[in-house]
């Protein structure tokens, strides 16, 4: 996976780090999940149960998602609007992109 270049201005902690054990929690609930997906296809279990739990590790990850775009935009991008200037415009276009990215997923 590509990733992103940062600025030194960008070596603060990053927006979820209050977070951070909470986030990791929900992190390891996923890859349970997928663990148990993939228990589910070496069992051979049904098509739809399996669709099923896919479309449930789905929305988990996605809610690990929202919380990190919730934590990037209450920090990251608010303490650049307060700043202003180009990093301020910055951030908001990044932001933007992201939420383009996952509305595109």
């Amino acid at each position: 996976m590509e990733q992103p270049e940062h600025t030194v201005a960008e070596q603060t902690p990053p927006g979820y780090s209050d977070d951070k054990d909470a986030v990791l929690k929900r992190l390891r609930r996923v890859e349970g999940q997928v663990r148990g997906l993939q228990r589910l296809v070496q069992q051979d279990q049904y098509c739809i149960d399996v669709l099923t739990q896919v479309a449930a590790t789905t929305k988990a990850l996605q809610a690990v998602a929202v919380q990190l775009l919730e934590d990037h935009l209450k920090h990251c991008v608010q303490e650049a609007a307060i700043a202003g200037g180009d990093e301020a415009q910055d951030k908001v276009a990044e932001a933007s992109q992201a939420i383009a990215r996952f509305l595109r997923t």
